[in-house]
């Protein structure tokens, strides 16, 4: 647009921040750098770094601020463009060893060895959809705004497929989950995990594994549709290229299939609906359903008291940074336990979690500064939490109110319908009463059907 910036990106960001800049046709973009991480500083420590210099140009840092906002851009500086990224030749020929090596080079698996993508596969493939080869189904990207987005067709999606040793009658899921949008590999600091999870008739068309080991590494199925996900993200959505559009610091091991999980349906007790039907699907049709989240705590303990209080005293004191949403995945042994203590449905027993957590009294005083003013200065409901002390605040921050953290308005109406925003799901082999629960949120479920 002409107009000077100057974006303020700390060093660890400094070949992303370029590189992004270069890609939208600004390679002479004006940029300043901080030091990293700039987190929890004082304020003295901020002062510091603004009467410092620039770790990257060594020149003062204010002053090139100002600098880049009020000198006049130079003739280098005004060039402006879009770029096409190389996608390769069409088709490559080469010994089996030399093109898994290419593919491995070139970041395009998941560094395991993928079954090559010859034409006959493809088109074998092919076959498990009525759709065209050159059908169009979305763009992906790993984050939408910040990163660019690629276009895809049915085609890139089977080759994808086929690499991650998919078999064509899986080839519908895969689409619908491509469809989505959604990628695998999402670009942030913090390691983003996915969850997928079939329901409706697929899951026995295909053969999931709901039963004995369901979150394990015991059926096709399971195994390769989460693995074509993170495939296809990297080749049809520039994600997973460390430093550039992937920055999770620790990573996740989730990420090689991204926790492929199916319904145990046909054990649900009566009264419980299946999720897809949950969220608005009927029960005859095949459904995919996407999560998001960071971690998973897989709990095997026997309580002397009843699990949904067990369940309940987790959720209280689980945390995870930035989310106010659990997923809870029961064992149908601990799901008809449930049922027999009166909870007729799993919006029932959501509900009743959501009620009854409460928040450790350390996280909620940190994430709502500004209500402890409110409680020092004598204002209620906050002062009597002040001086619970350490003890646990009735403050139930599993609703959909908002990203967490963010305080709630103390003069706002209470909202008469609020909806839980704990999701629960039955799978496993009912070898005991086992149970495990995390901070994965639903994201969006989808038709496989469709994609027949």
């Amino acid at each position: 647009m002409g107009l000077p910036t100057a974006p303020l990106v700390t060093i660890a960001f400094k070949d992303l921040a370029k590189t992004n800049a270069a890609n939208r046709g600004m390679p002479g973009e004006r940029i300043c750098f901080l030091p990293h991480p700039m987190t929890n500083k004082t304020d003295a420590e901020m002062y510091a770094v603004l009467e410092g210099n620039d770790p990257v140009t060594g020149k003062p840092l204010m002053p090139e601020i100002i600098d880049a906002l009020t000198k006049p851009l130079t003739a280098e500086e005004k060039k402006s463009g879009t770029v096409t990224p190389d996608i390769g030749p069409a088709t490559y020929v080469d010994t089996p060893d030399n093109l898994q090596r290419i593919f491995l080079d070139n970041n395009m698996t998941d560094f395991m060895p993928i079954i090559l993508p010859t034409e006959e596969k493809v088109e074998a493939m092919l076959k498990g959809t009525s759709h065209k080869p050159d059908e169009v189904i979305g763009t992906l990207s790993a984050a939408r705004g910040a990163q660019p987005s690629w276009s895809f067709t049915v085609r890139h999606v089977a080759i994808n497929a086929v690499m991650a040793g998919a078999q064509p009658e899986y080839l519908p899921t895969i689409l619908a989950i491509a469809s989505t949008g959604q990628p695998a590999l999402f670009s942030s600091t913090s390691s983003f995990s996915r969850m997928l999870l079939l329901n409706g008739p697929i899951s026995d068309k295909i053969k999931m594994n709901y039963g004995i080991g369901a979150m394990g590494p015991f059926a096709e199925p399971n195994a390769v549709i989460g693995r074509a996900w993170t495939i296809l993200s990297k080749n049809l959505g520039g994600c997973g290229m460390p430093g550039l559009s992937y920055m999770g610091s620790l990573g996740t091991n989730f990420n090689y299939n991204n926790i492929c999980i199916a319904e145990t349906e046909n054990k649900l007790p009566d009264g419980w609906n299946p999720f897809h039907v949950q969220k608005g699907f009927k029960p005859t049709d095949s459904v995919v359903s996407i999560f998001s989240g960071w971690s998973l705590n897989n709990v095997a303990w026997f309580p002397n008291m009843p699990y949904h209080e067990l369940i309940n005293n987790w959720l209280t004191h689980f945390f995870s940074f930035g989310t106010g949403a659990a997923t809870l995945l029961l064992d149908p042994t601990v799901a008809r336990e449930a049922k027999g203590k009166g909870f007729d449905s799993k919006e029932a027993l959501s509900d009743y979690w959501s009620k009854n957590s409460k928040t450790p009294a350390w996280l909620y005083w940190d994430t709502h500064q500004p209500l402890l003013k409110q409680a020092q200065a004598g204002v209620e409901p906050y002062a009597s939490y002040l001086k619970m002390g350490d003890a646990d605040i009735p403050f139930q921050r599993y609703y959909r109110r908002g990203r967490f953290g963010a305080p709630p308005n103390p003069n706002a109406q209470p909202d008469a319908n609020p909806k839980s925003s704990i999701e629960i799901i039955v799978l496993g082999g009912e070898t005991n009463t086992y149970w495990a629960g995390g901070d994965f949120s639903h994201v969006t479920s989808v038709s496989i059907d469709k994609w027949v």
